[in-house]
C-alpha cells in the first residue's frame, strides 16, 4: 500500500490535471491546506470531484445565486463537446530491457516478459500510462508519481517463473502484489500447503499456474476457490 505521507509529493510534483486546476483557482486554499491524506492518484481525482459538486451549492460573496445557477446560466451559451476527446497523453517509443521493464521520465515499468528486447509504445498521461504491442494493449499501469521508482505487475512475469519457479519467493513484483493486496493472505497459505505438499519447486509451479488463472476469472473467485480448496 502506498504511504499516505507521500502524497505531498504527488500534489506538488506530479498533480492531475482537474487538481493542478483547482488550485489555480484557488482551491487548493481551501481543500489542499492541509496535504489531503489519499492513497492514489485516482483516489485524489474522486476528492477532487467530490468538492467540485459540493461547490456547486456554494455562493460568491454575497451573491444570491450558487455557482451551479450560475454555470447553468452560462452552459447554455458553451460550444458543445467534440465527438472525440482530443488526446492528451504524451507518446514515448522504449525499448523493453532484460528484467522485462521499460523506462519512461526515469521510472521504470514491467511489461510481458515476451515483449523482452522489442522495442514498444507508451501513452503517459498525468495518471496513469498504457503500453502498446503494435495496435495492441500490452500493459496498463498508475503512473508512478517521483524520480527512480519501480512498478511491476507480477502477471507479466508469470511464463517466465513456470520456467524458473525458485525466483518466485525473492522477487519484487510478488512484494509489490503482497503490498497492492493481490498475493493475500489466502494464496499465501494456499502456496505453503501445495510446498508442504509437493516441494518448493512443484509446490510454486502448482501456485504460479493458479495466479494465471486470474487473467481469466475474477480475483474475488479465484481467491474464494483457493479459501475452499
Amino acid at each position: 500500500m502506498t504511504s499516505t505521507c507521500s502524497i505531498a509529493d504527488r500534489v506538488s510534483r506530479a498533480p492531475t490535471r482537474r487538481a493542478a486546476s483547482r488550485a489555480r483557482s484557488g482551491g487548493s486554499r481551501n481543500h489542499f491546506v492541509p496535504i489531503p491524506e489519499v492513497e492514489s492518484i485516482d483516489e485524489l481525482n474522486e476528492l477532487v470531484d467530490a468538492w467540485d459538486l459540493a461547490d456547486e451549492q456554494r455562493r460568491i460573496g454575497a451573491r444570491p445565486r450558487t455557482i451551479g445557477d450560475l454555470f447553468a446560466a452560462e452552459k447554455s451559451l458553451l460550444k458543445p463537446l467534440p465527438d472525440e476527446p482530443p488526446e492528451t497523453g504524451r507518446w514515448f517509443t522504449p525499448r523493453v530491457d532484460k528484467f522485462s521493464q521499460i523506462t519512461v521520465r526515469t521510472n521504470h515499468y514491467s511489461v510481458p516478459v515476451r515483449l523482452i528486447g522489442r522495442q514498444v509504445r507508451v501513452l503517459l498521461h498525468a495518471s496513469h500510462l498504457v503500453v502498446f504491442d503494435g495496435r495492441t494493449v500490452a500493459a496498463r499501469h498508475e503512473r508512478l508519481p517521483a524520480k527512480g521508482q519501480t512498478r511491476l505487475d507480477l502477471d507479466h512475469y508469470l511464463e517466465g517463473l513456470l520456467r524458473k519457479p525458485g525466483a518466485l519467493p525473492g522477487a519484487t513484483a510478488l512484494d509489490q502484489a503482497r503490498a497492492a493486496g493481490k498475493f493475500t493472505p489466502v494464496h499465501e497459505a494456499w502456496w505453503s500447503a501445495a510446498r508442504h505438499a509437493h516441494g518448493e519447486r512443484d509446490g510454486t509451479r502448482a501456485l504460479i499456474e493458479v495466479l494465471l488463472l486470474h487473467r481469466y476469472l475474477p480475483h474475488d473467485h479465484v481467491v474464494a476457490g483457493l479459501a475452499a480448496a
